[in-house]
């Protein structure tokens, strides 16, 4: 096995440095509690000009400004602006805003961005670093009676988060991309392997119910014949309020409710615990036979496809269009998690 490079080596020791200080810590607090103890941990290890530029006020308009994309300029402060021991902070404070799974996800589309890096080679349009993930906090995490906000976002990453005390009172948006959805070359020099799928779940189950319905609920569910080239409302404050489309819940037959249960889960467990816990409480309280499926484009990998499921607290959307940076058609994903009560703990569309 050829050497990890040097860069990755102190990339992976922040990694399990953030995901070790925490597993005692965790047992005693809530996410919420872990994450203000980081961030202000991660505060105090900032000069004042870091400062400034990592915390804004929570009345911001910056706080519900957000983005997948590449970008030349973010909000926040980029890890390549922190030394070592701030990079591990940084990171500590995004393993206490995830569970194993979702941090697992973030890190992992971090590295992609090396991949990416060597397979476009020096002509790439867009700069590809695994460093230029940018932190904002908004408000002052050090005071518990107060709300605070935390985003954690670059290419292909947004994580949103506001809290107070011992509450993460909103998770979204939730944002994951890959490019490729699936490595399919060995890359000289890359941190991830051949065959790495960052989102593999998001995409087989998905795949797995088309393939149980039945061609009646089949007709319901697919709502066009080409998959849109992206997910609705990216980079707006608040989803779409569209009604609904697709196939219902109640239209299921119990496999093929595991399997939409099993999918909606994939998405949910990627926060902490008691997030989870809250998601899944409103879903039933709302009643899970009023979700929608709904599938645009092909119904087999390796052609445009696209899914919808919609319940009247949560959206799901996930898109896979795009070639990768290789050429295969279709091995790019875009997913996103986002809050039909209002996303940023905000009122929602009117």
């Amino acid at each position: 096995m050829r050497p990890v490079p040097k860069i990755f080596v102190v990339f992976f020791a922040s990694l399990c440095l953030a995901s070790a200080s925490l597993s005692i810590a965790s047992l005693r607090r809530t996410s919420a509690e872990t994450m203000r103890e980081s961030a202000v941990s991660f505060l105090d290890s900032l000069s004042a000009t870091q400062r400034e530029k990592t915390v804004l006020a929570f009345t911001d308009p910056q706080r519900v400004g957000w983005h997948f994309i590449p970008m030349k300029m973010r909000k926040g402060l980029p890890l390549r602006e922190m030394n070592q021991a701030q990079q591990s902070a940084a990171l500590r404070l995004l393993r206490a805003a995830l569970s194993e799974s979702g941090y697992r996800k973030a890190s992992q589309i971090m590295l992609m961005e090396q991949v990416l890096q060597l397979l476009e080679g020096p002509n790439r349009t867009w700069e590809r670093d695994w460093q230029l993930y940018y932190v904002t906090l908004f408000g002052e995490p050090g005071k518990s009676d107060q709300r605070w906000g935390f985003s954690f976002e670059g290419h292909h990453l947004s994580m949103n988060f506001v809290c107070q005390g011992d509450r993460i009172l909103d998770s979204t948006p939730q944002f994951f991309a890959s490019n490729p959805a699936i490595l399919r070359s060995e890359v000289s020099g890359a941190p991830l392997r051949k065959g790495t799928r960052i989102l593999a779940e998001e995409e087989e189950l998905a795949f797995e119910l088309m393939a149980s319905l039945s061609d009646a609920q089949r007709s319901q569910g697919i709502i066009a014949p080409e998959a849109p080239a992206d997910i609705r409302a990216a980079g707006e404050a608040q989803p779409p309020t569209d009604t609904a489309l697709g196939l219902a819940a109640s239209e299921l037959l119990p496999n093929q409710l595991s399997l939409l249960r099993n999918l909606i889960e994939v998405y949910v467990s990627a926060m902490p615990e008691e997030v989870a816990a809250e998601r899944k409480r409103m879903i039933e309280g709302d009643g899970f036979e009023k979700i929608h499926f709904a599938w645009a484009g092909a119904t087999e990998p390796g052609v445009g496809h696209y899914y919808r499921i919609q319940g009247p607290s949560f959206l799901i959307e996930f898109v896979n269009t795009q070639p990768d940076a290789e050429g295969n058609p279709a091995n790019h994903i875009h997913c996103v998690w986002r809050d039909m009560t209002g996303d940023f703990d905000l009122p929602p569309r009117s």
